[in-house]
């Protein structure tokens, strides 16, 4: 007797299914967003590790084990210090970004044997690619499979010390109906995974697309199944990549890795803050230099502001980089304490680079490069300036300042504006601090 099939929606957004089909999810709200599959029932069910046991916790045998690194600094910084044994990483990002580049060159870089599995491309399109990149590891494995029991059979012969899956939208089970990309399939795909990896200790990397909308393809339960989300990010006419971490359960969120893709792949920024301020042009009104902290790196980022009358009865306010509301409250605090006529004025504003910065440090350059741009004045183009604003026009103090400092000096900035609080814990400073306690302080020391 065949199987019986059964037709089920499945929210993309949070996995959950439905006999029938809802404009709205019952579940999580989101519109349009029930898709239909034809599920067959089987009565068979796959079952592994049925010989674990419950163990008292002081009796689970435990070394401390250093994390293992994978070769590239920059993705090692990211993931808080290396890879853990039996973390599931999924790496997204659009189509063409560098997302198999990236997993090519760590498993060349990586000590120890390595499996890559491909549902994208054949084994002579990886080979021609890893000549380019001379990525010809002799410990690199490769495994052009879409069936993932396949796979773990493969992983099982081989037992490497890393599994990357390139990528999870076409990895399928056979003992599921569905397609491959489909909810159904790329959820219990991921968790088959997560199951591996955890019960053998082995490291997995999984290479996920991303929407239009920027989100990873497939249902957002995705995201919480796995230990970290990394988001590989640039765009498409420069040769910039932003390697950022959205969720990560052995460290920190803050940190950002930063790549440049050449002819040979991509190679890691020594010095961000240098490539941020290369194009930065001198004696413009409206661009302040700002240290922020991403993580453990401080880095010098331009920020932009661009001050334009308008006719319309409602004016204008874009941010690219920056918080949208921390914008609009500093342009507040300059239309009351300072009488700037902001009002009937369009307001963009913009962090060079492409990078996100929502920190609260960037307040002051951010009101600076507003009241510069308004008042037809170019800042001091050998400051650096930091500091939060308070409703009331005051600077507040900011952390890390001398990390802040210590990356302005490097760069060979002159002086620095900062918030008269942070004043006691600067011991050494080549440069000139310029301590302020107010916004007006701060626009009368850096505005020529």
């Amino acid at each position: 007797m065949p199987p019986k099939t059964e037709t089920r929606f499945f929210c993309q957004n949070c996995g959950n299914d439905y006999p029938r089909w809802y404009g709205q999810c019952p579940s999580c709200g989101t519109w349009n967003s029930l898709v239909e599959e034809k599920i067959t029932k089987n009565k068979t069910q796959i079952t592994n590790n049925i010989n674990i046991k419950p163990q008292l916790i002081s009796e689970i045998d435990y070394k401390k084990e250093e994390r293992v690194s994978s070769g590239l600094l920059e993705l090692d910084r990211v993931l808080g210090g290396g890879i853990v044994p039996g973390a599931v990483i999924l790496v997204g990002g659009d189509p063409g970004i560098g997302k198999s580049t990236l997993m090519l060159q760590a498993a060349n870089s990586f000590k120890g044997s390595i499996l890559y599995v491909s549902g994208e491309e054949s084994a002579k399109q990886v080979r021609m690619r890893a000549e380019r990149l001379g990525a010809l590891s002799k410990t690199l494995s490769f495994l052009p499979e879409t069936d993932l029991f396949a796979i773990e059979k493969a992983a099982d012969e081989l037992k490497p010390k890393l599994l990357i899956i390139d990528s999870i939208q076409t990895m399928f089970r056979e003992d599921i109906a569905a397609a491959p990309g489909s909810v159904s399939q790329v959820r219990e795909c991921a968790a088959y995974l997560t199951r591996l990896a955890k019960t053998s200790h082995l490291p997995i990397f999984i290479v996920g697309h991303v929407t239009k909308e920027g989100n990873i393809a497939g249902p957002r339960i995705l995201e919480h199944i796995v230990d970290t989300v990394l988001y590989f990010e640039g765009e498409e006419h420069k040769q910039y990549r932003i390697l950022r971490a959205e969720k990560n359960r052995f460290g920190s969120l803050s940190e950002i890795g930063i790549f440049e893709m050449k002819e040979e792949g991509l190679v890691a920024v020594g010095n961000p803050s240098k490539v941020f301020l290369a194009e930065r042009s001198s004696g413009q009104s409206g661009s302040a230099v700002s240290a922020v902290i991403e993580g453990t790196r401080p880095l010098l980022l331009e920020i932009q502001a661009l001050v334009s009358p308008t006719k319309m009865a409602v004016p204008r306010r874009a941010t690219v980089g920056v918080d949208y509301n921390r914008a609009a409250m500093t342009i507040a605090v300059l239309e009351r304490r300072l009488n700037l006529r902001l009002s009937s004025e369009d307001i963009y504003i913009n962090v060079a680079g492409g990078v996100k910065a929502p920190e609260p440090a960037l307040d002051l350059p951010m009101a600076v490069a507003i009241a510069s741009c308004y008042k037809n004045k170019p800042i001091d183009p050998d400051c650096v300036i930091v500091g939060e604003v308070g409703l009331g026009g005051e600077v507040r103090a900011v952390n890390q300042i001398e990390a802040r400092i210590s990356e302005a000096e490097k760069l060979g900035f002159t002086k620095m504006i900062l918030p008269k609080g942070n004043l006691e814990q600067v011991k050494k400073a080549k440069i000139k601090v310029i301590p302020v306690f107010y916004v007006a302080e701060a626009l009368k020391a850096s505005v020529e």
